[in-house]
């Protein structure tokens, strides 16, 4: 409310943008952004961030306000309209979840209030597909008619109004048809049938003062009778009714499709039996430093775990749950092999080529160490031979019953870079996702561009069909106090965190649905011989 006003002809675009602090660290990372809002300094945003709340843990959260003047995603090319601090848990412990309070951050001005309000989610996970008409709706326009949309509110526990959806606006019309739309159950009622969805109709304008048509009201349960005589609703202007005593109404909107979709996660897959197989690429290139010197990226110290051992515990053993053998193919690249010191880009750290696979993560950590002892540190840094490795075997499971996982470690520099890109851009049609973490101290430009999250990666003109790979620089979870669980536990969590949305895009843009979990496992009965 009342943001402040850096435009010159018209009102503040607001956006903001959301940033939570790591656990341990004081680094602000974004989580997320809302959408645009045009010429407005009282922006209500629609879009939501679901965030996991833990009572024991402290989440510092950060808005900052900017007014947005072009298309670019970088922040410091639109004007800072201030910030507001809180912690989650001062939201949820607000008098009804809501927090009210101050943005500041620009001196000596008044940059207005934010308020924020969190609802638990009930885990309801279906998805309506909805279509709406309107009938003879007021004509508001001076010159031709109106321009009319939709604006979807559903009520909170408190009597107030959330907006959880708008449509498209549809020109010059009074009788338009709007395109059908998916929102999830959650967002238009929170699971609850007979919560109260208020819709308002608008006459849109090019400068964002839109004239309210007028408005209605309605529920889940009413709407999910479908096409029918209930589902015709009067648009009432309550200034207008009152005013005139002949006042019908402003128009009509009907609905005219309800289509109830079961939105299917990521467990629904694994309980189906979906097995995620996780390979592992260790990078031996000489920049690691001779693995016999404490400063060397591979020392074997004997009392504790070097960076390598670390990242490949904390990601292995929370992925391994997935996988029921247990068997791990563990790869190395960029080394000398003995006994004729060929240079290698997919070796088997077991030494058996026919059969790279270890036995859980103690069998990879003790391949990793054999190998030490053998093969001679080189170069260069090639990705692309160990993505294809894991790629010819994701090509020959198409139908969702495997998705593989492979986890880079490496301390840098990529001398592959087009080859990669071209690899990544191929598996990213494959059941596989990418997970790259970068140690020791170099600088990971060429990592951040193959992450993908602000640009999508590119192969001489191809895009990848989705975003597959995560990356983290392993330095930013160091813990300076040597709690290493604390750290690693985070980096796991970070990395891990894409991969089941990376999942259910694969799964979504082949229409692969789970397969139902089998039944509980009953012992067969024998069968009594009774004598009557």
């Amino acid at each position: 409310r009342n943001l402040l006003d850096r435009d010159t002809f018209s009102k503040s675009d607001p956006i903001c943008v959301l940033y939570t602090q790591a656990v341990g660290n004081k680094e602000w990372r974004e989580f997320g952004r809302t959408e645009v809002i045009d010429n407005t300094l009282n922006p209500d945003f629609v879009r939501k961030f679901i965030m996991d709340y833990f009572f024991e843990e402290r989440e510092n959260l950060r808005f900052d306000f900017y007014d947005v003047d072009s298309k670019s995603p970088n922040l410091s090319k639109h004007d800072f309209l201030g910030q507001m601090f809180c912690t989650l848990g001062e939201i949820v412990g607000s008098q009804g979840s809501r927090l009210e309070k101050s943005i500041v951050g620009i001196p000596g001005k008044k940059c207005g209030t934010v308020i924020v309000t969190a609802e638990e989610l009930g885990c309801c996970r279906d998805s309506v597909l909805m279509q709406f008409c309107a009938n003879k709706l007021d004509k508001k326009d001076f010159f031709g008619k109106s321009d009319p949309f939709l604006v979807f509110h559903r009520s909170n526990e408190d009597g107030s109004f959330t907006i959880c959806h708008k449509t498209e606006v549809v020109k010059n019309t009074l009788n338009p048809v709007w395109q059908a739309f998916k929102i999830s159950v959650r967002a238009l009622c929170n699971g609850d049938y007979d919560r109260t969805i208020k819709i308002e109709v608008y006459d849109w304008d090019r400068d964002g003062s839109h004239d309210f048509i007028g408005e209605f009201t309605t529920s889940y349960r009413e709407l999910s009778r479908g096409q029918s005589q209930f589902n015709v609703y009067e648009v009432i202007n309550p200034k207008k009714k009152g005013k005139k005593k002949k006042y019908v109404n402003s128009g009509t909107v009907t609905l005219l499709s309800f289509l109830i979709e079961t939105e299917v996660s990521f467990l629904d897959y694994i309980k189906g039996g979906t097995q995620i197989n996780f390979t592992v690429a260790i990078d031996f290139t000489a920049s690691n430093g001779n693995p016999s010197q404490p400063t060397s990226l591979h020392y074997m110290n004997p009392y504790q775990l070097n960076a390598y051992g670390m990242a490949l515990r904390a990601v292995g053993e929370i992925i391994q749950d997935y996988d029921s053998d247990k068997m791990f193919p563990a790869l190395g690249f960029g080394a000398r092999l003995p006994p004729d010191g060929r240079v290698s880009h997919e070796f088997a750290l077991n030494g058996n080529p026919q059969n790279p696979y270890c036995h859980g993560i103690d069998g990879v950590m003790e391949a990793y160490y054999r190998s030490l002892k053998s093969v001679q540190l080189y170069g260069p840094t090639n990705f692309a031979p160990v993505i294809n490795h894991v790629a010819r075997y994701a090509a020959s499971v198409k139908d969702g019953s495997q998705y593989f996982v492979l986890l880079i470690i490496t301390d840098g520099v990529i001398s592959d870079m087009a080859q990669t890109k071209e690899s990544i851009v191929n598996a990213s049609k494959l059941p596989m996702s990418i997970i790259i973490v970068g140690v020791g101290p170099a600088e990971f430009d060429a990592m951040e561009e193959l992450d993908g999250d602000v640009v999508r990666i590119s192969s001489r003109g191809r895009f990848a069909e989705r975003d597959i790979v995560q990356f983290v620089p392993f330095r930013d979870y160091i813990d300076r106090s040597g709690n290493h669980v604390l750290s690693m536990a985070r980096l796991a969590k970070d990395v891990l965190a894409e991969i089941p949305e990376q999942f259910l895009s694969y799964m979504r843009v082949r229409g692969i649905k789970p397969s139902p979990a089998p039944p509980p496992y009953t012992p067969p009965m024998h069968v009594l011989q009774t004598q009557i």
